[in-house]
């Protein structure tokens, strides 16, 4: 007989992750070495800049370990990277952290609040599962999104992401 793996809160969350470093990994794979330097308005980040967050926002899982996050003590400008594989070898170095602190998340620590403060004023209390969803997942998302759009902008041809692209049919 076959051992199950025992369901927790965080089994589809892991699930989730896994299948969306996949598509994140194609994404940033498009990013050219020779266009990091650009960016879209005078007020956006550069291609690189944004590329670099993309890759480094599951490393934000680590402010999950903790009960609060003061934003005073936050850096959110992301560097200029100098290449793309500088890029990716940061991005398998999160996903790796990302999946350790993930995989050790058990329900009552999901369940658990957590805090984001300004010195020591509350902005916010929400249970850590739902931080989980906001700050590390739905906010890969968004920047990602905004990659692909960058991407478009240098008629860089796009991966699948959900379902087809324009220039990928992986149903073809």
């Amino acid at each position: 007989m076959k051992a199950t793996m025992e369901r927790t809160l965080v089994t589809p969350i892991l699930a989730e992750f896994k299948e969306e470093v996949a598509i994140t990994r194609r994404v940033l794979e498009r990013v050219p070495s020779d266009g990091l330097a650009w960016k879209p308005h005078p007020k956006s980040m550069t291609l690189g800049q944004l590329a670099w967050h993309v890759a480094s926002v599951p490393a934000t899982s680590r402010l999950l370990q903790a009960d609060s996050f003061d934003v005073t003590q936050g850096n959110f400008v992301p560097p200029q990277p100098n290449s793309v594989r500088e890029i990716l070898e940061a991005f398998e170095n999160n996903v790796r952290t990302a999946e350790g602190i993930l995989q050790e998340m058990d329900d009552a620590r999901l369940e658990g609040e957590w805090r984001l403060m300004k010195k020591e004023r509350q902005i916010f209390v929400k249970p850590r599962i739902a931080v989980l969803r906001t700050i590390l997942l739905n906010h890969w998302y968004h920047h990602r999104g905004q990659l692909s759009v960058y991407l478009r902008l240098l008629d860089i041809p796009l991966p699948v992401i959900y379902g087809r692209s324009a220039d990928e049919d992986p149903f073809a």
